[in-house]
């Protein structure tokens, strides 16, 4: 799992039928700093996060797919949690 920032939403006027009725977010994915790394990315959310959100990505695509139960979906990122605190240990080791 990936810690990303919900940044927008996406409006499809076509998708594929494993998507109707889900909505499609735009996740900017986070480092241990929480700052931006990589590009943004669309993802299926399955929680009711909403922009200015931090989240939880999983980011593997069979994974994706098994948990909308759709083997065959184009799915390869979903958000699965709605993050409320974020503690990060640092060793100086």
């Amino acid at each position: 799992m990936k810690l990303a920032t919900i940044v927008g939403s996406v409006v499809s006027t076509m998708q594929h039928p494993t998507l109707d009725g889900r909505r499609l977010l735009l996740a900017q994915l986070l480092d241990d700093d929480r700052q931006p790394v990589g590009p943004e990315q669309v993802v299926v959310d399955l929680v009711g996060a909403g922009p200015g959100e931090e989240v939880l990505v999983l980011d593997e695509g069979s994974s994706a797919r098994l948990l909308l139960a759709s083997p065959a979906a184009p799915v390869r990122a979903v958000v699965v949690g709605i993050v409320d605190a974020l503690e990060v240990s640092r060793s100086d080791g």
